[in-house]
């Protein structure tokens, strides 16, 4: 196993593991906030979709993001996530989708690197946080699971069953 197939099951298992988080929950789930201030889960997925395409592009030789559409870019902001009662968010198919084709052209990207490519240094505004390419990778998907940390508090406070 080379090193990238390591960071593309990294990027898969997280995905996987949204999905897992997400796959009982409904339109109406994603836009409870379970506490006051805490961002909906909706809010939640359009940030992660947005944040793939910021952080990554630029840095990523030969990634693809096909364009994010303008409901799914407005919606991620700081400020949209503190809407009450929250307006604009889409279905939750919807941003499964726009998330699981940003994820796909990370690790088609991933894909085509060397070992060396993942030791290239990150010249974004996250180097200080990853230094390397492969540590934004790391970092992406990361990011990931850190939300659907998250997630897990929102199941619980709608009484869903544990998943993971």
């Amino acid at each position: 196993m080379q090193a990238k197939d390591v960071v593309k099951k990294v990027l898969a298992s997280t995905h996987e593991t949204l999905l897992m988080f997400l796959g009982d929950l409904t339109d109406a789930d994603i836009v409870f906030r379970p506490v006051p201030g805490a961002n909906h889960i909706a809010w939640q997925l359009a940030h992660l979709i947005t944040a793939e395409k910021f952080l990554l592009d630029g840095e990523l030789p030969g990634v693809q993001y096909p364009a994010i559409p303008p409901a799914i870019a407005s919606l991620g902001s700081e400020r949209t996530g503190k809407v009450d009662p929250p307006e604009g968010y889409l279905p939750k198919a919807q941003y499964l989708e726009c998330f699981a084709q940003m994820r796909a052209a990370t690790i088609a990207a991933v894909e085509k690197l060397s070992d060396a490519d993942l030791d290239r240094p990150n010249k974004n505004s996250m180097a200080k946080f990853a230094p390397t390419l492969g540590d934004l990778l790391v970092l992406t998907a990361n990011h990931t699971l850190m939300h659907g940390g998250q997630f897990t508090v929102v199941r619980r406070a709608l009484n869903k069953p544990v998943v993971f």
